[in-house]
């Protein structure tokens, strides 16, 4: 049963590539996405190890930097109060 869902997801993932790169509007969408994401992880990491809120750690994981690519600054600031009020 296992590799029956490997091959459904690896066809999965070969027909939304190519349906991705055969449209010329998801080339605009790939690259903002993919900016959002490698700012999202830098805003990230600069925030863990500048020292600007002492004590303040916020994990790089998929899920904080998922947060912060869809809420952008705001993002930043709820994972920030998250980690400050909950944990």
């Amino acid at each position: 049963m296992r590799a029956v869902w490997m091959a459904i997801l690896i066809g999965s993932s070969l027909l939304l590539l190519g349906v991705l790169l055969r449209n010329k509007i998801s080339w605009g969408w790939m690259k903002r996405f993919s900016l959002h994401l490698i700012a999202a992880a830098i805003v990230l990491y600069l925030l863990n190890f500048s020292g600007v809120l002492p004590g303040l750690y916020i994990p790089l994981n998929p899920v904080t930097i998922s947060t912060v690519v869809v809420l952008g600054l705001p993002g930043v600031a709820l994972l920030a109060g998250l980690q400050w009020f909950v944990i």
